[in-house]
């Protein structure tokens, strides 16, 4: 679909779903929840409303049970506050972007510590071994010294 108008539109019910979750959803099922992002399909029908919850695995899973049982009420409330012909269905999902960010997070804490293990604990390869690559590269006709590229120019 052309334009901005999916853009602005699932930016607003993204605001909304969350003050109506936040101020009219009364159910104690639904625990610490934030709305992360929502996505509408072309024809403005469908919206799929990615939610992160704070809390154990039960009670990520009773909070997406309360919200898809009120969904109902979550659309009603939301096409009062959009006037739109038609409101979008709500689809909630789980957005465990968070829980991945932390467990690359940890990768890389636990990869970088490997490395400086590995780097402590290598022979020291001083200058020494440098010096050799450095004359085999010049025996190899691989680096040119300063003269021979001018007299070339010439």
């Amino acid at each position: 679909m052309p334009g901005r108008r999916p853009e602005r539109l699932a930016e607003q019910i993204k605001e909304e779903v969350s003050l109506i979750i936040a101020g009219e959803v009364e159910d104690p099922r639904v625990g610490f929840v934030t709305v992360t992002d929502v996505k509408l399909s072309a024809d403005l029908r469908h919206a799929k409303v990615y939610v992160s919850v704070i809390g154990s695995e039960n009670e990520v899973k009773g909070s997406l049970a309360a919200l898809r049982h009120a969904t109902g009420f979550i659309r009603h409330q939301l096409g009062a506050a959009l006037r739109m012909r038609h409101t979008p269905e709500l689809h909630f999902d789980y957005d465990d972007a968070e829980a991945r960010a932390a467990r690359i997070e940890e990768l890389l804490r636990e990869e970088t510590a490997a490395a400086r293990e590995r780097e402590k604990n290598a022979p020291d390869r001083g200058s020494s071994e440098a010096g050799f690559a450095d004359e085999r590269r010049y025996e190899s006709g691989g680096v040119k010294d300063a003269t021979s590229l001018n007299n070339r120019d010439r």
